[in-house]
């Protein structure tokens, strides 16, 4: 089995699966992590062109949950094919949080009884558990809570995890891992989140 370096962590097929070339309808578990910004905008980007074949999607939001941003609006218009759902009580800890942890805790752990739920039914071709890493790291949830997630994944069923920290249980199953790197970012200059870009 090849192994290779992943930040320092050794990445491995440990999951008994095809290879894509040998069976193209195996989903991948896909990990987009790091400092950078756009893990969210890259699953954002899988929505756009997955729906663009016809496939079934679901994003299941494990942070945001109060604020408005545009793929709350823009989701809508790409259904019924595409899914998603704000399950969190918004950034914890920091920018008028007035939620109490335990409340953060909860809606993150019924976001992952949601999302086994919804992969029971085998209908989606992809789902997306958008800041879960962010919500382990958070100690919202458990590692275990997300690789049972992804243990009961059907075959068919890609399963991306975005957001900073990814443990390295995560990197070690995964089938793609990006980390987004940081190099420059308006708010080092003072300059704040954009309509459109940041949210």
């Amino acid at each position: 089995m090849k192994s290779t370096l992943v930040n320092g962590h050794l990445n491995k097929r440990t999951r008994n699966v095809h290879r894509v070339d040998d069976d193209p309808d195996i989903g991948l578990v896909i990990v987009y992590t790091g400092k950078g910004k756009g893990k969210t905008t890259a699953a954002l980007g899988i929505v756009l062109r997955s729906v663009g074949h016809g496939s079934k999607v679901i994003m299941i939001q494990f942070i945001k949950g109060e604020w408005y941003y545009g793929e709350i609006s823009s989701s809508k218009r790409l259904e019924p094919e595409f899914e998603m759902i704000a399950a969190g009580r918004g950034f914890v800890g920091i920018i008028d949080d007035d939620h109490p942890f335990e409340e953060h805790q909860k809606a993150a752990q019924e976001a992952v009884a949601l999302a086994k739920e919804r992969l029971s039914t085998g209908k989606y071709d992809i789902m997306i558990l958008d800041e879960i890493n962010y919500a382990v790291k958070l100690n919202l949830i458990t590692v275990r809570d997300v690789l049972d997630i992804i243990n009961r994944k059907p075959q068919k069923t890609s399963l991306i995890l975005t957001g900073n920290y990814a443990p390295p249980e995560f990197i070690t199953i995964a089938d793609i891992v990006t980390e987004m790197r940081e190099i420059k970012h308006p708010y080092q200059l003072g300059i704040k989140a954009k309509k459109g870009i940041d949210y």
